[in-house]
Parts: structure tokens; sequence; C-alpha cells
């Protein structure tokens, strides 16, 4: 893995010096594609309008938990990024969870989903939360009890999966969900715009960044749709970060496959909204676009980048934030007497 990342960028940064003092657009648009309005397709989930509108009121619904105060979009707050602001989530019982919560926003285009990649989809990753200890300490049986105990979800499943005897199940619950997060795209950067042939989308010190961002080789791990979040690298490819970064407990997809060239291997994150995304990396340790700039280039680069260099790329990092989805909070359909109780605990 080590090789083949070094490789990578050793390729990365030989073509940057290729077009050197050239227009910086042009390679550009080679190397990142820009997010389009329109929703992306979703593979084994057709979507539909009623699919959509029911997953947006299960992704708010903290029925799905059984504590019933956890929803979501309590650690993928729309409201701030897609994600909640804390170093790593905290759930059921105030649990502190092991991870940052990566932002839902254009997560669609993630090759897969969590820090080691081991959802391979949205809906695989809708299921996991919902189950996990840590963070809903549910289980299907109670989430299909609790939703068929409500009267107003039956409908609503009906029409978000038409045709099927029984559409409230464990299974849908997560399509639903996945058809709604798909919207959740962030289009019309102002590096979109640039992609798209404005050059004046940035400013200047923007571009000086986007030179840097791939002069540097930061391209390597951090390119096409979502600047990221389509492979798997590891973490201290050049240079171990302090442990405090990157703890020694969390070996990333290595507890997945056993293997020993996944040590420390994680799924390079988008960049996309990364200026309003704090704090960074899978730890939630870094809480400054400056310094994460600065540990990605001495871990993962293997150099020190000036001062004017560093400033520049978090400038263009800036230009990544998109237009932020606009949703209306749903109101949802009220419990009633057959509906599960909460289990509220305090670990």
């Amino acid at each position: 893995m080590k090789k083949m990342a070094t490789v990578s960028l050793l390729l990365v940064v030989s073509s940057a010096v290729a077009w050197g003092a050239g227009n910086p657009m042009n390679a550009a648009q080679e190397m990142f594609k820009p997010i389009p309005f329109k929703t992306p397709n979703i593979k084994d989930n057709p979507s539909n309008p009623a699919k959509v509108d029911l997953g947006m009121k299960l992704f708010f619904d903290p029925r799905l938990s059984n504590s019933q105060l956890i929803s979501c979009n309590t650690c993928h707050n729309l409201g701030l990024g897609g994600a909640d602001l804390q170093e790593t989530s905290i759930g059921h019982g105030w649990q502190k969870g092991p991870r940052n919560a990566p932002t839902v926003f254009n997560a669609v285009y993630n090759v897969a989903q969590f820090w080691d990649g081991r959802a391979a989809d949205l809906k695989a990753q809708a299921v996991g939360p919902v189950q996990a200890s840590v963070e809903m300490n549910n289980n299907p049986e109670l989430v299909v009890q609790t939703l068929k105990s409500i009267p107003g979800y039956t409908p609503l499943f009906w029409k978000a999966f038409p045709g099927e005897k029984n559409p409230i199940t464990f299974a849908n619950m997560a399509k639903a969900i996945e058809a709604f997060e798909a919207t959740l795209v962030t289009p019309d950067a102002p590096f979109d715009r640039y992609l798209k042939g404005d050059r004046k989308a940035l400013t200047a010190k923007q571009e000086a960044g986007l030179r840097a961002f791939i002069d540097n080789g930061c391209v390597a791990c951090h390119g096409g749709i979502n600047v990221g979040g389509s492979g798997y690298f590891p973490f201290g490819l050049k240079e171990e970060p302090s442990a405090e970064v990157r703890p020694a407990n969390d070996m990333g997809r290595f507890k997945l496959t056993n293997t020993e060239k996944d040590k420390f291997v994680f799924r390079a994150p988008s960049l996309r909204n990364v200026a309003i995304t704090q704090p960074y990396f899978h730890s939630g340790r870094v809480w400054t676009l400056k310094d994460a700039v600065g540990v990605m280039s001495t871990a993962q680069l293997g150099i020190n980048l000036t001062a004017q260099s560093s400033d520049n790329i978090v400038a263009f990092l800036e230009s990544l934030t998109g237009k932020q989805p606009k949703l209306q909070y749903p109101i949802l359909p009220p419990s009633t007497t057959n509906t599960p109780h909460p289990t509220v605990t305090v670990k």
C-alpha cells in the first residue's frame, strides 16, 4: 500500500511540474470535477419523491434510537455542514464514540462510507449507527416495532415502496435514508464555478493555493469530484503523526482486513466543505485548517510548507464550500400508546 501510494504521489507531482507556469485551470479540470446540481442515481435503490420525503423524516426521527434522543441529524447536523463539531460524537448514555463523524454532505460520491470504508454505500452505513451500542443502541426488531406503532408512517412507506406487501422493514428504512442523503449535495462552490471556466470565481490567493495543492502532491489523495473520498491511504506515509492525532489503538482498515499493509490506512476524506466541518482527521484532534495542512504536509508529503504556501492552500480549501441544502425541519408522525418507551441510561 505504501509503495503504491508513493508511486501515485510521484506521478501527480511529475504531472504538476509538467504544466508548471501554465494555466492552473487546465490542470484542475483534468484532476477534479464539479458537483452537479442533479441528484445522482443510486445503485440498487431507485429514488422517488415519496422515498426521499420518508427518508428525510427518518433522518430526523430520534425514535430510531433506543433512548429516542438521538437521530441521524444528531451526529450529522444539516445546519452545521452535515457534521457535529465534536472530536468524536456523543452517543447512547453519553458514551463517546471512537472516531470523528464525517460530513454526510456529498457522501454519496465517496467510494465507501466510514473512515475505514466498512460500509459499501449509504444504506449500509445507515444501519450501522442505529445498531451500534455506542451510538443509537437499537436493533432491527425494535425499530420496525416502533415504526409500525406510529400510524402516520404506514402511508409514507406504502408510497415510498409501492407494490410491496410489507414495506415497513429495517432494510426499507435504510433505503429511504439513503435516498434522502443522496440529495444532500453542495454544488456551486467557487471552485465548482472555476472548474466550469470562470477563472474569477477564485481569488488570486485561492488560485495560488490550488497550484500549491497540486504542485506539492495533495491531489494524490484528494482529487476527483469530492476532492477526496475515492481511495484508501496510510496516515503517516512519510512521517508518523503524533499519537494524539493518530491514536495507536485505532489502526484503521487493519481491524477489517487483519492485513499488515492496512495498518493505519483510512479512506481519504472528501475536502468538500472542509472549512466548516472542523475538527479534522479520524481522531478529531485538530481544529484549524492551517494546523491540518501542517500535519498533512509532514505526515503524507514529508515536507515543511512555507507559511505562504500553507496560507494559500487554506484559502483554496475555503473555496470548496458549496451551497448548503435548504430544508424545512419535518413534522414527524406522532407516537401512540403502542409505541415502545425510550430506554435512557447513563454509562
